[in-house]
């Protein structure tokens, strides 16, 4: 099976501004009330009691005003601005959920949105069951939906994932889930807000095509996302808005180097670029985490499945430790773990001091409560008496930048503005191990070298942070250290830029060799495939066992197939079936991609 190199893919479309627009938006405004608004639940009301609240007058706040812009056919229309810019109000409009208090906008033909990580799904039923649900809730026929379902399914590349409850799933895998149903409809207008950031380098390049499909029929997709560099190379315009306002629209590299230049000395006057410092301290000399063996299954079906396997390792304080992986690799449920809400089912975890986690940005959120009431919620529920969270209170509020909202009930903020409020409570309980996973996705830059480089600053105080984040250049500069787990083994534990050199190589090696099998007209490898990225290993591992006794010196297929015993942690299987693949790369006629190239000389080290 050739490897042939794959030619670098330019994603920038071209929208057909000859066409008529599918959007435009005159002089749009969207008014927040000032109001004094009451929870309606028991919880709430509980809450405003017990607090002796002073009946207060806020002045409104327009989330948008004035916006006029167009948007056509072929457009990946990229919406940068900071936390509360109004972008997530924006995408609530097109969508008709927000009427205009001034000025219109007409949007036509279908839109499908995703608007959050868990916008219409429910924690209790399992990923194939949201599938289902998600899809009555859009109108679609039980008949359409049975026949969208099998490629759904394939395209999360959840696998056998899709049989757990969702309150199991990472916020990647919510991630892919909620983009693979929009997705798979077959909208004129997709509109996405904030939910690729969780996803992994893989799914993200499969999220791309897909949004290449759409554009390439006529159809256009609408991203609002803090990742700028994604804006660059995958959106051909832009449009940057600051305090409901537009700032400027026009094509997405011209738009997105004002909107980092501007960004630049706001947080920094005088700095030409944004850029999050490298940390440079020695570790400690105390143990703050001991993790020995430590195993955690799930239920999942007959089998339990392992979540997390033989895992080993320690931590000092005076450390960033980031844990990096694919999606389902285990990077939250060994977060939970260490925050004491999963116990383990093998091994044994020892965390020494108080701890602070932020798992979610929506969890211990509630959404009727203003931003201040639930500051003083998630401190009383972490144990910290309500004095001690009045005395940090100014600090938090300070810290998150969210002074002109902070009295608006909290359902009314976007992820980001979520994002930043739970960081800075728990980051400001100085808590002596911390940890965040994939919080700062959905934070603006801006606040993420902000929260960056409050928990550098944790390290003067011999604190331990753990980070779970798919923003790779976050843990070369920041973290001290990268753990790489897959399929809930450690891969690699050391120095972040090697484990992320690593990481990458894993990435595009696995593309390439994925791409091979996929050409190759031989059912069981495109069965196989499928199989793969829904780590249902042992049915591919028996599905390329049988192409090879057919076909035994091909190279792709027999580095594939040495993989999964390496995924399956049997070593002995693993060295033998690298000695085959070293074999038959070196009888190889063709030239061998660096990718390849470089998982196979990684191998060699480590086994041969």
């Amino acid at each position: 099976m050739a490897l042939a190199a794959k030619p670098q893919q330019n994603h920038t479309f071209t929208g057909q501004t000859d066409s008529d627009p599918l959007i435009i938006a005159q002089d749009l405004a969207v008014q927040y009330e000032g109001e004094k608004e009451k929870g309606t639940d028991y919880k709430s009301l509980i809450h405003n009691a017990m607090s002796f609240k002073r009946k207060s007058k806020f002045e409104s706040v327009w989330a948008l005003n004035g916006v006029s812009f167009s948007a056509y056919p072929g457009d990946v229309l990229g919406i940068i601005g900071n936390n509360g810019a109004g972008k997530t109000t924006l995408c609530r409009a097109m969508l008709g959920l927000m009427k205009p208090d001034r000025g219109s906008i007409n949007v036509r033909g279908e839109v499908t949105s995703m608007l959050s990580l868990g916008t219409g799904f429910n924690n209790e039923i399992s990923g194939r069951e949201n599938i289902i649900l998600n899809g009555l809730m859009l109108g679609l026929s039980r008949e359409k939906l049975n026949y969208l379902l099998p490629s759904i399914e394939e395209f999360t590349g959840l696998g056998r994932f899709l049989e757990h409850p969702i309150k199991l799933y990472s916020n990647g895998m919510r991630a892919r889930l909620g983009f693979s149903i929009a997705a798979a409809l077959d909208p004129d207008i997709l509109v996405i807000d904030e939910v690729l950031g969780t996803g992994d380098l893989s799914f993200k390049d499969r999220a791309v095509t897909r949004m290449n499909e759409l554009v390439s029929g006529a159809k256009m997709v609408v991203v609002v996302t803090h990742d700028i560099s994604f804006v660059e190379k995958n959106c051909n315009r832009a449009l940057w808005l600051d305090q409901g306002r537009v700032v400027t629209i026009g094509e997405s590299s011209t738009v997105t180097a004002a909107y980092r230049e501007q960004v630049s000395e706001r947080v920094k006057p005088g700095k030409k670029s944004f850029n999050i410092r490298e940390t440079r301290t020695e570790k400690g000399s105390h143990k703050t985490i001991k993790v020995k063996n430590l195993g955690v299954k799930f239920k999942l079906g007959r089998e339990p499945f392992w979540a997390l396997k033989n895992v080993s390792f320690n931590a000092n304080d005076k450390e960033i430790i980031g844990l990096i992986g694919p999606n389902g690799a285990g990077k939250t449920t060994l977060c939970r773990t260490l925050s004491g809400l999963y116990q383990p089912d093998q091994g044994s975890i020892k965390v020494k001091g108080d701890i602070s986690a932020l798992l979610s940005f929506n969890l211990g959120f509630n959404p009727l409560l203003t931003g201040r009431d639930n500051i003083y919620l998630n401190g009383m529920m972490l144990g910290i008496a309500k004095k001690e969270i009045r005395k940090l209170e100014k600090d938090i509020i300070e810290f998150s930048e969210l002074e002109k909202v902070i009295h608006k009930p909290v359902r009314q903020y976007s992820s980001g503005m979520k994002s930043r409020l739970g960081f800075s409570i728990a980051a400001m309980l100085k808590p002596d191990l911390f940890i965040v996973d994939e919080a700062l996705s959905a934070g603006d830059i801006a606040f993420r070298e902000k929260a960056t480089e409050r928990m550098q600053d944790m390290l003067e105080d011999a604190k331990t942070v753990v980070l779970v984040t798919h923003s790779l250049n976050i843990v070369e500069k920041a973290c001290t250290r990268a753990i790489w787990l897959q399929q809930g083994n450690i891969r690699y534990d050391g120095d972040p830029k090697k484990a992320v050199a690593l990481y990458r190589e894993a990435v595009m090696g696995d593309q390439k060799i994925e791409n091979a099998m996929l050409k190759n007209k031989d059912t069981r490898l495109q069965h196989a495939v499928k199989k793969l990225r829904g780590t249902e290993y042992k049915i591919a591992e028996e599905l390329l066992k049988e192409y090879l006794t057919e076909n035994p010196s091909d190279l792709a297929v027999l580095i594939k197939y040495a993989e999964i015993a390496e995924l399956c942690d049997d070593k002995q299987v693993a060295k033998e079936r690298w000695s085959k693949a070293h074999q038959a790369a070196e009888c190889y006629e063709e030239n061998i991609p660096d990718e390849i190239e470089k998982i196979l000389n990684n191998a060699k080290k480590k086994y041969v």
